[in-house]
């Protein structure tokens, strides 16, 4: 069949149509019927589909039936997602796109997929099952009750406890009571100590649920810390018009991606686990250096820049790109503030990862949105920069790049961009209080930093950051984002 049969021709993606679709896309080569369980994956958006499930699905492709991946959703938004898999037998297509080529291939190792919005029951019996030996979950930065800056638990009301937590740890009970064995407990967040935060947030919602559950769980579920990376912008509408007009395709929910791929995790896997290892995952002791190289070069370059991207306009991080002023503030951010924080990195080439990673963000054909990346700020600085500013001001290193982003972030909050138009703030758990002293700040520029939640006490402690937030903030109040820039990168060198 020809790319021009292709247009002609729409065909749903289905198992029993997989023999049908466009040589050119790649289709699981396995059966997928004796395919053994053994991972519930909570949180089965974008980011899961185009990074675990895939490396899962690279395992099956080499001959591997141990293992697949039954879907969870907890939350309303989720019944979408739940139709949308159940609707083409839990296959969706992976649309891989770089400046040299675009690859689709369709993807098999999800093979249920368990609802729990209105009822966990059936989550925690799947939880529960013998079969079950790891539940992994991608429920963003600010899905776990944890204090961003001490990493204690913060217990919720007993009413409105984290689904997928309570879940677990109802399951966890069940399976105490019927002498099962524990299982693997797998965070695949942006979070620095992913692996300890899902304890935390686990073993303190297993007390609320049942006193004395915390300790058989401490006693008997592994949590190993992992660091996980692949772009992955939201599903637009467009992408599901391509794979109708390029390959006949339709798929109710495609996810696109970067090619770029990278999964590192403690091996600490005590019921089992797939080999990763011979899909390019790198297993090892100790991942918090490859943690905070991530966070502090990719994450926290990838936040410093779209506050001030959406104060001048620019609506996709490639647009950031190609922007002279704010590729050259990135560079100056990752060499003079973010490099010097970092630890000794084995195996890698700090140099040479900061290449990629601006490479990366440069790439137009992914198309990654800058409100995207806008998400859940009160969430992601605590992770992504605050640890960097703490080790420069300890050191006595920079900090003022970093001052000026927190600045971008402040006037972002108040809802306009340099030429006054409206801007869509993207959702953030707690958006309203951060609107709230951003407000504040317009008379009180020090007053924002007051955010403890977010920037904890040694940052508004500090008089000389105090200092460069506030001259940030009142410059790009005073003549915009790009004026400001200049001066700042000007006066960094």
């Amino acid at each position: 069949m020809t790319a021009d049969d292709g247009r002609r021709r729409r065909i749903e993606l289905s198992a029993e149509n997989l023999g049908r679709l466009d040589p050119r896309i790649s289709i699981p080569t396995y059966d997928r019927s004796p395919l053994g369980g053994g991972i519930v994956h909570v949180g089965v958006g974008g980011f899961h589909r185009a990074h675990q499930a895939v490396y899962l699905d690279e395992i099956c492709r080499a001959g591997v039936a141990d293992w697949s991946i039954t879907g969870a959703g907890v939350l309303s938004g989720d019944v979408a997602m739940a139709e949308a898999l159940a609707a083409q037998d839990h296959l969706y297509a992976l649309v891989t796109r770089d400046v040299h080529a675009t690859n689709v291939r369709v993807i098999g190792s999800i093979t249920d997929y368990v609802l729990a919005a209105d009822d966990k029951g059936p989550l925690v019996a799947r939880m529960a099952s013998p079969d079950t030996r790891i539940v992994s979950m991608t429920i963003t930065e600010g899905g776990y009750p944890v204090d961003e800056v001490t990493g204690e638990f913060l217990a919720p009301p007993a009413d409105e406890l984290p689904p997928a937590f309570e879940s677990l740890a109802r399951a966890f009970g069940r399976r105490r009571d019927a002498g099962l064995g524990g299982l693997t407990v797998q965070s695949c967040d942006n979070v620095m100590g992913n692996g300890d935060t899902a304890r935390t947030a686990t073993l303190g919602v297993c007390a609320m649920v049942e006193p004395g559950l915390e300790e058989w769980a401490g006693n008997n579920v592994a949590f190993p810390n992992s660091m996980v990376d692949r772009i992955t912008p939201q599903t637009a509408e467009a992408d599901r018009d391509f794979l109708v007009d390029e390959y006949g395709l339709v798929d109710r929910w495609p996810v696109v991606a970067e090619t770029f791929i990278q999964w590192v995790i403690e091996d600490e896997f005590p019921f089992g686990r797939p080999p990763y290892e011979d899909v390019g995952v790198l297993l090892t002791d100790d991942v918090r250096p490859y943690e905070t190289l991530k966070l502090r070069i990719l994450n926290a370059g990838h936040s410093t820049l779209t506050y001030m991207a959406a104060l001048v306009g620019h609506t996709y991080i490639h647009e950031i790109m190609a922007d002279p002023l704010l590729a050259r503030y990135l560079q100056r951010f990752h060499d003079d503030e973010a490099t010097p924080s970092l630890p000794p990195v084995a195996g890698i080439d700090v140099g040479e990862y900061k290449r990629v990673v601006a490479e990366r963000f440069a790439n137009p054909e992914v198309r990654d949105q800058v409100a995207r990346v806008c998400l859940d700020g009160t969430s992601k600085w605590p992770k992504f920069l605050v640890p960097t500013i703490e080790s420069q001001l300890e050191s006595g290193g920079q900090t003022k790049l970093s001052a000026l982003a927190l600045a971008g972030w402040c006037q972002y909050l108040l809802g306009k961009d340099d030429k006054g138009r409206g801007i869509e703030l993207s959702a953030d758990p707690r958006l309203d209080e951060a609107i709230e002293l951003a407000r504040t700040s317009i008379t009180e520029p020090a007053a924002f930093l007051g955010f403890s939640d977010v920037f904890g006490s040694r940052l508004p402690a500090d008089p000389a950051f105090v200092a460069a937030f506030t001259d940030a903030l009142t410059s790009i109040r005073e003549v915009g984002t790009y004026r400001t820039l200049e001066r700042w990168l000007g006066g960094a060198d």
